[in-house]
């Protein structure tokens, strides 16, 4: 398990292509201290198990092997030689949970859309696949590349999230452009209650209590914005 604080910024150095799968050579010389064989190491939020570890002048590495699927899934196919990672190592047995629940088991791919700049602050918008968004609410967790983000705003295809400058500085969202492709996780818990409430397992999940909640909390939230409903008429919506 993981918590979405990003440990250190990686590098892709080598990446061998071995059929159905590739291996990936990752320099990371503070995750991979006491590191060995086995262990397991989020690479932008994709939890990877460490197959071996080099020693070199310039550092640590380690080798991970990447299967199809993963590739396939996640936004690991994109990276090139030279690629800037997220890090992180598994939370130690009685460790702080600094973020949230994080599995490394990426649950799809956004894209950045757009991002604002604030005097202290960064807001970046990131699209949302379709079958993920109702797990994705405002003032909930979600994981973009393995870092562990609050959501600022929630749409039916988009999220957006605000970034300080410490998380710009020692992660990859600082140097993302836009259509540049994120890892995303939402949060585990929800699809427990999800999974508790007896959601409606049909191919686009309609009729869902959960579908059903979320789509009159974001209906109510429009109307709200454009003053077409007062909080008084939305608490007797909630409660009815």
């Amino acid at each position: 398990m993981f918590t979405g604080i990003v440990e250190e910024l990686g590098e892709i150095v080598a990446i061998e292509h071995l059929g159905d799968a590739s291996r990936f050579q990752v320099r990371g010389p503070v995750v991979t201290e006491g590191a060995k064989h086995g262990d397991s190491i989020a690479v932008n939020g994709v939890c990877l198990t460490v197959v071996d570890l080099i020693e070199d002048a310039e550092g640590t590495r380690f080798s991970a092997d990447v299967m199809a699927e993963t590739l396939d899934r996640s936004s690991l196919g994109a990276l090139d030689v030279g690629s800037r990672v997220n890090l992180e190592r598994p939370m130690a047995l009685g460790g702080r949970l600094g973020g949230h629940i994080v599995q490394g088991h990426v649950d799809g791919t956004g894209a950045i859309v757009d991002r604002k700049l604030s005097e202290h602050w960064e807001i970046m918008k990131i699209s949302l696949p379709a079958e993920l968004s109702r797990y994705v609410v405002e003032k909930g967790s979600i994981t973009v590349d393995g870092i562990s983000l609050t959501v600022v705003d929630a749409g039916f295809d988009y999220f957006t999230v605000s970034l300080i400058p410490t998380t710009l500085a020692l992660t990859t969202l600082g140097v993302k452009q836009a259509g540049d492709p994120v890892n995303l996780e939402v949060d585990v818990l929800a699809k427990y209650v999800e999974r508790l409430m007896g959601r409606d397992n049909g191919p686009q999940g309609n009729g869902s209590q959960v579908d059903a909640l979320r789509n009159n909390a974001l209906r109510n939230n429009g109307l709200r914005n454009n003053g077409l409903l007062d909080n008084g008429t939305q608490d007797k919506e909630a409660t009815a």
